[in-house]
C-alpha cells in the first residue's frame, strides 16, 4: 500500500481474477458486496469509527449545521390538486420534519402521527375524483418499499387492508370514488373496494405511468422501455381491454385526454426534441401537429382557450386551436417552473411553483383572462446574500456547456468551490433554492452547477458509449473554472447524488489531479456488475449491459471501481451512504471506498458516512440537515474554507 498520512481500516485483497469478453478483470473486493457477512460488518463498524473520529476534528461541522438549519427552515408549499371542490396540497412548515396532507386549511394525513420517530415517508397521495377519499403510500427508514393505504378524509379513518407490492404506484380513481386503477407488483390492476380481489388488466412486470380523463372514460397506459415507452388506450365505456398505441417504437410518447374531449400526444416519434400532436380518441392512431416547443417540456396544461407549455425556465402560453404561439408567463426571476395543475374540468387557471437560487419554492395562480400570475401560496424566506450568473465553456469535442455560478457579489479572486453535477436520464438542473449551496456561499465559497450532456434534450448524447461526453464535459467545466481565476486545483471540490455520484467518481478516477475534494453520495462505482443489485436491471438502456461485449468495453472504460491504480494522488473523497437504499445498493461505495484507501497515495482522507435509516431518496429534515453540514465540513476543511467563528 502506497505511504499515506491516513491508517485506514484493514480490507482483504483477495486474488479474484476473472477472463470476461477478453480481458483479465480483477475484483479484490467482491466480498464486500455482502452486507450480512461477518467481515463486512467488521468493516463497516471500523469505518463508522473512523468517520466518527475524524468528523469530530471537522472546524465548521457545528457552523454548518447551524446556517443550513436557518437555511433550511423555509418550509415548503406544493400545488394544489382540485378535487370535487376541495383543495389538497402537500406542506412542510418550518421545524416539521416530513411534509403534511391538506384538505384546505385541515392537516388529514401526518408522517409524524403515523411514526413519532420520523422514519417513516410519505411517498405518494392521490385523492379520489370527490375529494373523500385518499389512496396514499408509506415506506419506512427509506427503503420506498411502499404500502398503499386508504383513507377516508373526513372522518380520518383508514379503510380496508393496506396494500404492498405499491413502489410508487400511480393511482388512477373512477368517478365512481369506489375503484381506482394502480400498479401492484409491476403489473397494472383494478380495485374495487366492495370486491375480495384486484383485476388484472396488463399482467407483464414494467414501470408503469396512468393517466385517466377528467371525465373518466378514458385510460392511458405507459410502460417504460429507457429512453422510450409502449403505450395503450382504453375507453372504459367497451368491453374492450386496451388498444395498443405504440408498442417497440424507438420514441417516448405521453397522451391524454383533456377536459376539451381532444387526444393530446406529447411525442418525441418523428421529433427528436419533441412536439405535441391532437387527434380523436375515438381514432386514437391519427394525429396532427399542434406545437413544436423551443424548449424541452415538462408540463402541459390544458386552459378555457389556450394551451400552456411548462419547460424548465418557463411557461408559454399558446393559442389551443392553431397552437400557435401568444405569450410567455412573466416569472418573478431567472429560475425554475414546476408542478403545472389545473381545476380538472377546465378554466382559466393554472398554479404552478417557481423557485430560484436564493427563493424558496412558491406557488403562483395564472389567470388566462388577465394574462397575469400572482402569488398564491409562499413559503416563508430566509435572506440570502448572493447572486448568480451564466458562464459557457466547451467540451473538448467543441460542445457548448452551461454552468451556473452562485457567489456573494463582487469579485474577490481565486477562493474555495464546489462544482455539482449529475448528467443523465435526462434531468436538466436548473436554478432551484439549496440550503446546501447557500451556506457553502455565506462562508465565501463558489457553488457551480454545470449542466452536463445526458440531462434535457440533450440525454441521448451521454448514455451507452457516448458516456464518456458527461464526464468530459464535467472536466471541462472544472478546468474552465481554474483557467479563469475562479478558484485553483487546491480548492476545487466536487459533489454529485445518485447518477451524480457515478460523475463524480468518475471525474476524480479520470483527472484526480483536478480537485481537491469529493463527495460521492450513493453512487454507483462496479459498471461491471451494477445490473446485478438495486434497481440497476433497469438502467441498461442508459449504461448497457456487461452481457453484450462492445458494452462491456464501453463500460470498463470508465468503471470508476476498475480504474482505481495504486500509488496515485487522489482527492480526498467521503462517500454518503444509506443503508435502506434500494436503488443503488451501498457495495458500490463499500468497494469503492476500500479501493481509494488501499491505493492513494496522498493525504486527504477517504471516509464512509454510512446512516443506516435512510435511503436513496433521503430521511427526515433533520437527518438531511446532518447529512449536508457533514459533507460541507468535509469539503471545506479540504479546500480552505473557513469559516469566521
Amino acid at each position: 500500500m502506497p505511504d499515506s498520512v491516513q491508517s485506514y481500516p484493514c480490507a482483504e485483497r483477495l486474488p479474484l481474477v476473472e477472463q470476461v469478453h477478453g480481458h483479465t478483470i480483477a475484483d479484490p473486493y467482491r466480498w464486500l458486496e455482502d452486507s450480512e457477512s461477518s467481515e463486512t460488518k467488521r468493516w463497516l463498524a471500523a469505518q463508522d469509527e473512523l468517520w466518527l473520529n475524524q468528523a469530530a476534528t471537522m472546524s465548521g461541522r457545528y457552523q454548518f449545521r447551524h446556517r443550513v438549519k436557518a437555511l433550511s427552515n423555509v418550509g415548503t408549499v406544493s400545488t394544489p390538486s382540485w378535487h370535487g371542490g376541495r383543495c389538497f396540497t402537500l406542506r412542510r412548515d418550518p421545524g416539521q420534519q416530513h411534509p403534511v396532507l391538506y384538505d384546505g386549511r385541515r392537516a388529514i394525513l401526518d408522517p409524524m402521527v403515523i411514526d413519532p420517530s420520523g422514519r417513516t415517508t410519505l411517498d405518494a397521495w392521490q385523492p379520489s375524483s370527490d375529494g373523500s377519499l385518499v389512496a396514499f403510500q408509506i415506506s419506512r427508514g427509506g427503503t420506498e418499499q411502499s404500502v398503499l393505504h386508504l383513507l377516508d378524509v373526513d372522518s380520518g379513518e383508514l379503510i380496508g387492508e393496506p396494500i404492498d407490492g405499491c413502489r410508487y404506484s400511480p393511482v388512477a380513481w373512477l368517478p365512481d370514488g369506489k375503484s381506482f386503477y394502480y400498479v401492484r407488483f409491476r403489473q397494472v390492476r383494478c380495485r374495487h373496494l366492495d370486491a375480495a380481489d384486484d383485476s388484472i388488466v396488463l399482467s407483464a412486470e414494467a414501470s408503469y405511468g396512468l393517466e385517466l380523463s377528467a371525465d373518466g372514460r378514458w385510460l392511458t397506459i405507459s410502460a417504460a422501455r429507457g429512453g422510450a415507452n409502449d403505450l395503450w388506450l382504453q375507453d372504459l365505456e367497451s368491453a374492450q381491454p386496451p388498444r395498443p398505441i405504440q408498442q417497440s417504437i424507438d420514441a417516448l410518447t405521453v397522451m391524454s385526454v383533456g377536459p376539451d374531449g381532444r387526444l393530446y400526444v406529447v411525442t418525441t416519434k418523428d421529433a427528436p426534441t419533441g412536439k405535441i400532436c391532437v387527434g380523436d380518441p375515438h381514432n386514437p392512431l391519427i394525429w396532427h401537429d399542434l406545437v413544436t416547443p423551443d424548449a424541452p417540456l415538462t408540463g402541459l396544461a390544458i386552459l378555457d382557450g389556450a394551451l400552456l407549455l411548462a419547460s424548465p425556465s418557463g411557461i408559454a402560453v399558446h393559442d389551443l386551436q392553431t397552437g400557435a404561439h401568444v405569450s410567455d408567463i412573466a416569472l418573478p426571476g431567472v429560475g425554475s417552473v414546476g408542478s403545472l395543475t389545473t381545476l380538472p374540468d377546465g378554466g382559466p387557471q393554472a398554479w404552478f411553483s417557481y423557485t430560484d437560487s436564493v427563493t424558496p419554492s412558491s406557488v403562483y395562480c395564472y389567470d388566462h383572462t388577465t394574462g397575469l400570475a400572482t402569488l398564491w401560496s409562499q413559503a416563508p424566506g430566509v435572506a440570502a446574500e448572493a447572486e448568480s450568473q451564466q458562464i459557457v465553456t466547451t467540451s473538448p469535442d467543441g460542445t457548448e456547456i452551461q454552468l451556473l455560478v452562485i457567489a456573494k457579489p463582487g469579485n474577490h479572486g481565486p477562493r474555495p468551490a464546489l462544482l455539482y453535477g449529475y448528467g443523465g436520464f435526462g434531468q436538466t438542473l436548473t436554478p432551484t433554492y439549496s440550503a446546501f449551496a447557500l451556506a457553502w456561499v455565506e462562508a465565501g465559497g463558489i457553488f457551480v452547477t454545470a449542466n452536463t450532456r445526458g440531462g434535457g434534450d440533450s440525454h441521448q448524447a451521454g448514455i451507452l458509449d457516448r458516456k464518456q461526453h458527461v464526464f468530459d464535459d464535467f472536466i471541462a467545466a472544472a478546468e474552465h473554472l481554474i483557467a479563469t481565476g475562479w478558484t485553483t486545483a487546491e480548492q476545487l471540490s466536487l459533489c454529485g447524488e445518485s447518477n451524480g455520484g457515478l460523475l463524480v467518481a468518475a471525474a476524480l478516477t479520470q483527472r484526480p489531479e483536478l480537485f481537491a475534494a469529493a463527495v460521492c453520495s450513493a453512487p454507483l462505482t462496479d459498471m461491471l456488475r451494477y445490473e446485478l443489485s438495486g434497481l440497476g436491471e433497469r438502467w441498461v438502456p442508459e449504461f448497457g449491459s456487461a452481457k453484450d461485449p462492445a458494452q462491456f468495453e464501453n463500460l470498463l472504460s470508465y468503471s470508476p471501481y476498475h480504474r482505481v491504480s495504486e500509488g496515485v494522488k487522489y482527492p480526498a473523497v467521503l462517500f454518503t451512504v444509506f443503508g435502506n437504499d434500494t436503488r443503488v445498493d451501498p457495495l458500490h461505495s463499500r468497494k469503492m471506498c476500500a479501493a481509494l484507501q488501499h491505493a492513494t497515495a496522498s493525504e486527504g482522507s477517504v471516509l464512509f458516512r454510512l446512516d443506516p435509516d435512510a435511503g436513496h431518496a433521503g430521511g427526515s429534515a433533520s437527518q438531511g440537515i446532518g447529512l449536508a453540514a457533514d459533507m460541507l465540513a468535509f469539503l471545506a476543511d479540504h479546500t480552505g474554507l473557513r469559516l469566521s467563528s
